[in-house]
Parts: C-alpha cells; structure tokens; sequence
C-alpha cells in the first residue's frame, strides 16, 4: 500500500514540469532535505525520493546514504534523550506513557529483535528510540544495533520506491507500445476502410452513368 500511495503522489507531482527540474538543479539540497526528514520520520518521503532516483533525476547510493544516516541519527537523539531526560518527561506529559510502555513491552519480550525492527511497526516507531534510552539497554549495543537496523530501513525503502519506480516506468512503456500498436492498427483499417468506401461510391456512379437496356 505504501508503495502505491507514493506512486500516486508521484503522479501527481511528476503533472508540473517543474519538480524534476528543481530536483536537477538542487540535487544535492535534496539530499540534506532526506537527512533531516529522516531524522524525524521519512517513510513516505523515502518511497518518493527512491521513485525520482529511478527516473534518473537522484543518484540512488547517496539517496541510501543520506537516508540511512539521517535515520540513525534521528533515533540515537531519541535514545539519549530518553537515557538523560526520560523520566523527567514523562512526569510532565503523563499522555506519552501509554505508547512508552508499549515500547518498553516489546523490548522485554523481543529484546534485540526489536530494536532491528521498530522502525516497521506502526503505533510505536516514534516513542521507541526514547523508551530504549529509559529501558537501561547498553549504549554500545544500542549504537551497533541502531546502525544495522537504519541500514536495513533505508534499503526497504529506498529501494521499494526505485522499484516501484522502475516497474511504473516499465509498465507505462507498455502500454504506450500496446497504444502504438493499436493506433497503427486503427490507422490501416481506417485507410481500407477508406479505400472500399471510395470504390463502392465510384461503383455506384459507374452504375447510375450506365444506359439502360
């Protein structure tokens, strides 16, 4: 579903000729807008990055890599300041427990597992980093593990956008082969069309200029 909803945004935007024209002409601000878009979140942005890298107008390896690192950056922040300031935070917005300890569940019973996939599970994605930092987890592994799992997180999105990218462009290649084939058909049958018509009249006045018997 998230692949099609980023295709249909790229419908969308791909409609004012202009987007592929800034993208090419501030390329490489694109790349620090997906840093810090992913520091905050970035899935859907991610998705339609990846579909333009497949368009040729990013370049897909920076495009991971600007991904990756803003990801990683982004939960490590959370992380410490949930080890420096969480209980403190907590006690003034009572309205975050409920999603921190639903957090801090999932890292008691899934441990590791849990920390290499948070960031595919809606509900607690953006309170996790901050209910690990509150958990007592180890920084170091906390660190080794964040590092792998925003490296897998950028690789399921970016790439899951150029492909979906790749497999409209080629789909949309069909069918204008599949329409080019149907006009030329269109356009003989119209020029027989044509061609009988022409006949049949000139028959009919042969007819009509004929003397009777």
């Amino acid at each position: 579903m998230l692949c099609v909803g980023a295709v249909f945004v790229l419908g969308q935007l791909m409609r004012d000729a202009d987007v592929p024209r800034l993208i090419h002409q501030y390329g490489v601000w694109f790349y620090f807008l997906t840093f810090i878009w992913t520091f905050i979140e970035g899935e859907s942005f991610v998705l339609v990055a990846g579909f333009f890298a497949a368009q040729g107008l990013l370049s897909a390896p920076l495009l991971l890599l600007a991904a990756w690192f803003g990801s990683f950056s982004g939960d490590q922040c959370y992380f410490w300041i949930g080890r420096r300031y969480g209980l403190r935070l907590l006690s003034h917005r009572p309205h975050w427990r409920r999603p921190v300890d639903s957090a801090l569940s999932w890292v008691k019973r899934y441990d590791k597992w849990f920390i290499l996939s948070f960031r595919f599970i809606y509900g607690v994605r953006n309170f996790s980093s901050f209910a690990l930092g509150i958990s007592g987890i180890g920084w170091r592994r906390f660190l080794l593990l964040n590092f792998l799992a925003a490296m897998l997180w950028a690789m399921v999105f970016v790439g899951g956008g150029y492909f979906c990218g790749r497999a409209l462009e080629r789909m949309l290649g069909q069918i204008a082969d599949e329409f080019s084939m149907i006009a030329l058909a269109g356009f003989i049958v119209g020029i027989v069309a044509v061609a009988i018509i022409h006949r049949l009249r000139r028959r009919r006045r042969a007819a009509a200029a004929a003397p009777s018997p």
